[in-house]
């Protein structure tokens, strides 16, 4: 069975990373690459960085930032927000990432999925998707949240998989930023509707939140903000916790 994975996710605006709630009020969390090689010595499987207003903002990626980032860490990192075309994928993985995600860009252009991955493998494309209830069906948002779109997540979700997405990064905008839960209902759901792996985020305020998401949901990875920004929780104690609650990790 395979490790299960922690990931901090930076958040960035204006180089700075940034923590809101429900995707609004968002406040000051530190410099990116201070909190990068933090979480890289505290333990962390993977980084995720997104830059959450270039999509909304029109312009492409910080890669100047991916690069200086990419050159203080050696586990793998994950880069999305304002990639747009193949060559924006192919510079970002130039620039020192693992993986990219696509968000609006994907929904706009279903086929830059395809593509990217048949050139540069499904492993290194990931679908993340902000979603959120709206009358009683989960609905996919863009734009960094701002705007609502009439897809359904499943369906999208699935389309995306069999257009070659090797993983999906599931973002509950109704949770994000609360500190009350991930989302185990939708998260149980695409479980069992998808054979990739799923990133659970959103929602995270303690341990046992990480525990009941490997365990009733079976995601492959749990990504949170707030608790290690601010050093509420330590990455270390985490994944002990989770080891003597039978939780594979790598210690």
């Amino acid at each position: 069975m395979l490790s299960k994975r922690i990931i901090p996710c930076l958040d960035i605006k204006d180089g700075r990373v940034v923590k809101g709630v429900n995707f609004i009020n968002l406040t000051d969390a530190g410099d990116a690459i201070e909190n990068a090689i933090f979480y890289e010595n505290e333990g962390a499987d993977e980084l995720t960085f997104l830059d959450i207003t270039a999509s909304a903002d029109k312009r492409k990626i910080r890669l100047e930032l991916v690069r200086k980032i990419s050159e203080n860490l050696r586990i793998p990192f994950t880069v999305g927000g304002g990639i747009s075309e193949i060559s924006d994928i192919e510079e970002t993985l130039k620039a020192g990432a693992d993986k990219i995600t696509l968000n609006t860009a994907a929904v706009e252009n279903p086929s830059l999925i395809s593509e990217g991955a048949k050139r540069f493998g499904s492993q290194a494309i990931v679908l993340a998707i902000d979603y959120k209830k709206v009358n009683g069906i989960f609905k996919v948002f863009t734009k960094g949240g701002r705007v609502e779109t009439s897809l359904d997540a499943f369906n999208w979700c699935l389309e995306a998989v069999n257009r070659g997405a090797g993983e999906i990064l599931a973002t509950s905008m109704d949770k994000d930023g609360t500190q009350s839960g991930y989302d185990l209902d939708f998260l149980s759901r695409l479980r069992k509707l998808v054979k990739v792996p799923i990133i659970a985020s959103g929602g995270a305020g303690n341990k046992e939140h990480f525990l009941r998401a490997f365990k009733e949901a079976d995601v492959s990875a749990c990504l949170a903000a707030s608790l290690f920004h601010f050093r509420t929780l330590s990455i270390s104690d985490l994944k002990l916790y989770l080891k003597q609650n039978e939780i594979k990790v790598r210690i």
